[in-house]
């Protein structure tokens, strides 16, 4: 059905012959018909699947073919009922982001104030100011002269749904943005008053690109000795966040100055800090071999 009616491919078919195949020997086990079985065996299959520590979305895939394998039945009259039909997919685990260490950060710094002339005043300024923010890199290039305050301590930022806050700044970015301002119109188109911050000759939008700046940030990265896989512009963002909180930040604080509506999408950052202490006592406990590594 699957090769003639859907036009699936061989490779797709496979998969599902293979799927199916494990579940027929998990349900042979038990003395049963794989299509006369019930849906607390469909949930004990997937229960086995977990207990050997399968990921989530292997096992996601398998329940879908389960239900398509049973859907199929019952549109053949085979059975009249479908038992993957109250069996819930199992939660995908939510992705810790990618954070950089203080260290880390410290060096790309020192890279970019190693950079030669109004580039390198310019990179500083934008790795400082990503950094003191946690602003998204939208936010950050593309961000109007006026959005600084008077005397460089705060930056209004205009974020998702056009919603605006406004982010202190440490006076690492203030000193960068003090050495800024005067070599900035060397970056304007034909020494044209330009209402951005970063403004940028080349680039359509008037100001530097997301793009631009990333790649300013990769090519710091090798400078540093820090893997370009590892570095971007949004991991500058996650590193500010987890980096606050580290340090005993409130979390509703962080929360504000990150732009995020819901709170539950700042606390992932603590779960980043719970591995991180995790990781602490696995690798320097001198019970980590034993207790405390199974408690944990």
């Amino acid at each position: 059905m699957l090769s003639v009616e859907r036009g699936a491919s061989p490779k797709t078919v496979e998969s599902y012959r293979s799927d199916l195949t494990m579940f027929e020997k998990f349900v042979a086990k038990r003395g049963e018909e794989t299509s006369k079985t019930s849906t607390e065996t469909v949930r004990g299959f997937m229960a086995s699947m977990g207990n050997v520590g399968m990921a989530p979305t292997t096992m996601s895939r398998r329940l879908s073919a389960l239900r398509q394998f049973f859907a199929f039945l019952v549109a053949e009259g085979i059975r009249n009922d479908d038992p993957t039909a109250s069996v819930e997919s199992p939660r995908r685990g939510r992705p810790l982001p990618k954070v950089l260490s203080e260290a880390d950060v410290g060096k790309l710094l020192a890279c970019a104030r190693a950079v030669k002339g109004p580039r390198g005043i310019r990179l500083v300024a934008l790795v400082e100011l990503l950094y003191a923010t946690g602003l998204r890199v939208s936010e950050l290039v593309g961000l109007p002269v006026g959005a600084l305050a008077r005397d460089r301590s705060v930056v209004t930022v205009r974020g998702k749904g056009g919603k605006e806050r406004m982010v202190p700044l440490s006076l690492p970015a203030q000193e960068a943005i003090e050495a800024w301002l005067p070599v900035r119109p060397q970056f304007m188109a034909n020494d044209k008053i330009s209402p951005w911050l970063f403004p940028s000759k080349s680039a359509k939008e008037g100001h530097l690109t997301r793009g631009m700046f990333a790649l300013q940030l990769k090519g710091l990265a090798v400078d540093a000795g820090l893997s370009v896989l590892a570095v971007s512009p949004h991991v500058l963002r996650h590193a500010f966040a987890s980096h606050l909180l580290a340090h005993d930040a409130d979390l509703r604080s962080v929360q504000q100055m990150l732009g995020h509506a819901d709170i539950s999408t700042t606390q992932i950052y603590t779960h980043v800090l719970d591995e991180r202490l995790k990781s602490l006592v696995r690798n320097f406990h001198p019970l980590a071999n034993g207790l405390a590594n199974n408690a944990l």
